[in-house]
């Protein structure tokens, strides 16, 4: 459960992981826009008929990423999750990687209920050094008068080492008091890749009163564990066929993965 966001217990949100966006080395012209859209809105009713309880919409494809969005990948972005929103049937977030400011710039422009991003730290990624500007993005909640929108803090990068050598639980607390965290993330080293147990309890002792969810590496077989500690978590790879990061979504899976949350509920 997610006070102010979600009523139900052990949460989950399934990603919409958008293809290359226009700009992105990926981006298939020949497609265009219209096939983004396609796409994506396969994913969305696979999601939902599968039964997760959120949907995010994440520019994973947008490899290599970037530490500040870009004018024309940001306004694809709005303008998919514009043309989507009303196949939607469940609360929905965003995630525009890897910058906070235009995350919750794109949050308040398409009516999200959420947004996750790395928000506070210092790391050595693959995208040089980062430094997410967390006073930015929750000044820009309040200047665009959204207090409602819920921030989730990933507080362990995917693809990064944090320099930073506070423990999990001392950032975890730091979030929690200096920079007003809604919801804390844990998350693996890399995308699809599980969550140290350790980290998910050391992150949930510190947390106090606010959420913790698992933000990689969830699966049919280890769900069980994480739930036992964490309030929800986020599902993307799991959910694609054949496990695949970069695949569909497989409906069976998301309802095989669901109906195993609901017996744990």
């Amino acid at each position: 459960m997610i006070p102010g966001l979600f009523t139900t217990a052990k949460t989950v949100i399934g990603m919409a992981h958008l293809g290359p966006l226009p700009g992105s080395p990926l981006y298939d012209a020949a497609r265009g826009m219209d096939g983004l859209v396609a796409d994506i809105l396969e994913d969305i009713a696979a999601l939902q008929d599968g039964g997760v309880d959120a949907i995010m919409f994440g520019n994973e494809g947008d490899r290599p990423y970037l530490l500040k969005a870009t004018p024309e990948s940001l306004a694809a972005m709005a303008a998919i999750i514009g043309q989507v929103k009303s196949a939607l049937r469940v609360p929905f977030g965003v995630n525009y990687l890897w910058d906070p400011v235009a995350t919750v710039g794109l949050a308040v422009a398409t009516g999200a209920s959420f947004a996750r991003e790395v928000f506070t730290g210092v790391y050595a990624a693959d995208m040089g050094l980062w430094q997410p500007d967390c006073a930015g993005a929750l000044r820009l909640r309040a200047q665009l008068g959204r207090p409602d929108l819920k921030l989730l803090f990933n507080v362990n990068a995917e693809f990064a080492r944090a320099l930073d050598q506070r423990s999990v639980a001392q950032r975890v607390r730091s979030v929690v008091f200096s920079s007003l965290a809604d919801v804390v993330c844990v998350s693996g080293p890399i995308t699809g890749q599980p969550v140290d147990g350790s980290d998910l309890r050391a992150a949930k002792d510190a947390a106090g009163a606010v959420p913790v969810l698992a933000n990689t590496g969830v699966n049919l077989d280890n769900v069980g564990q994480i739930l036992a500690v964490a309030d929800g978590c986020v599902v993307g790879t799991h959910f694609k066929v054949d496990g695949h990061t970069w695949n569909k979504v497989d409906r069976t899976r998301v309802s095989r993965f669901m109906d195993r949350v609901r017996a744990l509920r």
